[in-house]
């Protein structure tokens, strides 16, 4: 049986923190940052002289991400955010006047904002609520983004049986997998999106700037890349004689890259899904959807009415209180969680533990009692010393 609490020696925040707020930024255990101080080290020793041996290292990180969501190590490019492999797809999207793309309403900005875009060359950006998605897939579709867990409610969608609708219609679907993968399993040989992509900052417990897309094998074929660079020539090793003029493309994902990678945070990247591959992705699933369910039942104490996904996300509503006032109060008693959109929400990962809900029981239940009280100066009153 894992012991979990040993674990949390991996991630020194949580010394001074009750840290519950994964769906914001996950920390970065130890074995991460050291990896960062070893790649400089590295560069220190050797002045930089063996660096095409970093990009074999890559290819090891590679691997390392493959096993976790399922696919081959060619299938993945390295990416800085999610919003590139956004990019990535619709920029290789020969889009008509008429053509429709599609997401859910409150989906992330990133989905919002990209195919919101597309109107200015006269395609048609829908937003529906989860209840009208299936019915807003038309014959004109062309692209469907998704996130896999929604950020403002945790809201998981059916992404199997999605992947096989759109599959039947031939409608592309890119899936951000951000908000979950690294908590909850991600199973891309079941699934079957055209792209996942991954910003490794969250759920993966990496540094910014750290992810990766996985570019379905027959989508490569069709897809441009959208970056070019000195790397996009099949033959980029050959640094002794690099090759001029037009690149002929390798049929790898890495040819989405372009040019230089970040090296010290992919080794990072790759510190922390090895240590998710060690706890085991199931057993990992396991635990932070447990730590949720606790998260649920601590908010219902508090009076909350509460999202019952099945997600690393849970979401509160307070009938007679702001939660971004109850959000900067826990904050001043040591506990971080968020407020988003008129909700507190509260993302455990594997390395909380059940003292941290009981912790976040405690306070929430002692601010709702104070904010629920009138007068308004009263409460201001409360806020202050609360804030000091």
């Amino acid at each position: 049986m894992t012991n979990w609490n040993a674990i949390r020696a991996e991630f020194p925040a949580l010394a001074n923190w009750t840290y519950l707020n994964t769906a914001t930024f996950g920390q970065v255990p130890r074995r991460a940052t050291e990896a960062i101080a070893k790649h400089f080290a590295r560069r220190d020793a050797e002045a930089c002289n063996d660096f095409l041996n970093w990009f074999d290292d890559m290819d090891g990180v590679r691997e390392s991400v493959a096993q976790l969501v399922s696919c081959r190590a060619d299938d993945i490019a390295f990416i800085s955010n999610s919003s590139v492999g956004l990019a990535l797809l619709l920029s290789g999207v020969d889009f008509k006047p008429g053509d429709r793309v599609v997401t859910l309403e409150d989906d992330f900005p990133n989905q919002l904002y990209a195919l919101g875009d597309c109107e200015r060359e006269g395609v048609e950006f829908v937003a529906c609520p989860w209840e009208k998605f299936y019915e807003s897939i038309t014959e004109t579709t062309r692209v469907v983004a998704l996130s896999s867990a929604n950020y403002n409610t945790g809201f998981v969608p059916p992404m199997e049986e999605i992947s096989a609708f759109l599959r039947t219609r031939g409608v592309l679907l890119y899936v951000d997998g951000t908000q979950s993968v690294g908590a909850l399993r991600f199973d891309i040989a079941k699934v079957q999106p055209d792209v996942l992509a991954v910003h490794g900052y969250k759920w993966l417990l990496s540094p910014n700037g750290a992810g990766f897309a996985y570019v379905r094998p027959e989508l490569r074929e069709r897809l441009h890349p959208n970056l070019i660079g000195w790397r996009s020539h099949i033959d980029w090793r050959s640094v002794d004689n690099l090759h001029h003029g037009a690149p002929v493309f390798s049929s790898k994902a890495e040819k989405y890259e372009g040019g230089m990678l970040s090296f010290a945070l992919l080794y990072a990247m790759k510190e922390s899904v090895d240590l998710i591959l060690q706890l085991g992705p199931q057993a990992v699933e396991d635990r932070v959807l447990e730590l949720a369910a606790l998260v649920r039942d601590a908010m219902r104490h508090a009076g909350a009415t509460v999202s019952d996904h099945r997600s690393p996300i849970v979401t509160g509503r307070f009938p007679n209180a702001d939660p971004s006032r109850i959000a900067t109060a826990l904050k001043a008693k040591g506990v971080l969680v968020a407020a988003r959109k008129g909700q507190l929400r509260v993302s455990p990962h594997f390395y909380n533990n059940e003292e941290d809900i009981e912790t976040f029981a405690r306070e929430l239940r002692g601010l709702v009692q104070v904010l629920e009280q009138k007068p308004q100066a009263k409460l201001d009153v409360a806020f202050a010393a609360s804030d000091a």
